[in-house]
């Protein structure tokens, strides 16, 4: 069998003279999915609710594939994730939450079960417990498909009666949030505060920094959430070392988690931004055909040779901002583990 990806000599510079000495020795990677390829058919572009980019970097991700993953990219590391399923429409869930349960209950790792909007509260309490799992992943792609993409609100694929279960049983809820406004979004950040305020036993993460990739998704939304208590922010897929600037500003360091959004960010990438938009600069025909992307963009030559992955880009940022906001050793020891093991911690004592 060969090699899951290649890791070259840019590749090594970069991880050696820039992460290697600034990560910690243990890890926890709160936002990783796991699947099979057979678990995915074809899907329907009429369901498709996000960007589709991310599909060309793998067609699946086995529990063997993942930890292959954290040797090639982070080697001298010892990396925990906590996993979840593929979140697309055309996922069979059944499978996939098992799939993920098992591998969780061989190698001893926390979980998610990734749910819908129209489990029961029975339903949905029996299935996360029955699984192993700590909690739940949500997904815009499961609100009722009548409801269109843009007016979606947390509540349509989070919904109250699941939220009473996951405060009732203190559980975890990793919150991908809808709508274009992204982080700044008026009924996101509405809805937000209102389930901090209404759930306060819920340990709710908020992924990708709130899809906050572009100063421009941020808006005042961390001048409110900076009045919130206990939700925290996981950074994953995201490369922006100013709105992580703003991130730690706002909530400081103890609610901020490392998450990578593995497989994807395995891609070879570096990322810029215009007029408020995230591009993805590519190696040319390494990702097919992505002309009628708009979020990516190809180049060749020197600066396409020069690229380096996603997960360096993004740890990249965080470093930056992490110096220049001075925070501490510890504060990064508990950013890319601490606060991570602590919140797993304290779901896993209430659920004895």
């Amino acid at each position: 069998m060969g090699t899951l990806f290649e890791v070259n000599e840019v590749d090594r510079l970069f991880y050696e003279q820039k992460l290697q000495p600034f990560l910690p020795e243990r890890i926890i990677d709160i936002h990783t999915h796991v699947w099979l390829e057979e678990f995915v058919a074809p899907s329907d572009p009429a369901l498709v609710r996000a960007v589709t980019w991310p599909g060309r970097v793998a067609s699946s991700n086995s529990i063997e594939d993942l930890m292959e993953t954290y040797r090639l990219m982070l080697p001298g590391k010892q990396v925990t994730p906590l996993m979840f399923s593929q979140v697309s429409r055309s996922t069979n869930l059944e499978l996939g939450n098992r799939y993920v349960s098992e591998c969780a209950a061989a190698r001893k790792l926390p979980a998610l079960m990734v749910t819908k909007p129209e489990q029961s509260a029975a339903a949905f309490e029996a299935d996360i417990e029955r699984g192993g799992f700590l909690g739940c992943k949500v997904y815009l792609n499961y609100a009722a498909p009548y409801i269109p993409e843009k007016e979606i609100r947390i509540y349509d694929f989070l919904p109250p009666h699941q939220l009473e279960v996951l405060n009732k049983r203190g559980w975890m809820a990793m919150l991908h949030i809808p709508r274009d406004g992204r982080l700044k979004d008026p009924v996101n950040l509405a809805q937000m505060l209102e389930i901090e305020q209404l759930y306060p036993q819920l340990k709710l993460i908020i992924a990708h920094v709130g899809r906050a990739y572009c100063e421009e998704d941020v808006g005042d939304a961390l001048d409110i959430l900076a009045k919130t208590r206990t939700m925290v922010f996981d950074f994953s897929a995201n490369t922006n070392a100013n709105v992580f600037r703003q991130l730690i500003q706002a909530v400081g360091p103890k609610r901020i988690l490392f998450g990578s959004d593995l497989p994807i960010v395995r891609m070879r990438m570096k990322r810029i931004y215009e007029q408020g938009r995230y591009i993805n600069v590519v190696p040319r025909g390494l990702y097919g055909d992505v002309s009628g992307d708009r979020n990516m963009r190809e180049t060749e030559g020197p600066e396409a040779e020069q690229l380096s992955y996603f997960l360096y880009e993004q740890i990249e940022a965080f470093r930056l901002a992490a110096e220049a906001e001075g925070l501490s050793r510890q504060d990064i020891e508990d950013v890319f583990y601490g606060n991570a093991a602590a919140l797993i911690g304290r779901v896993k004592e209430v659920a004895r």
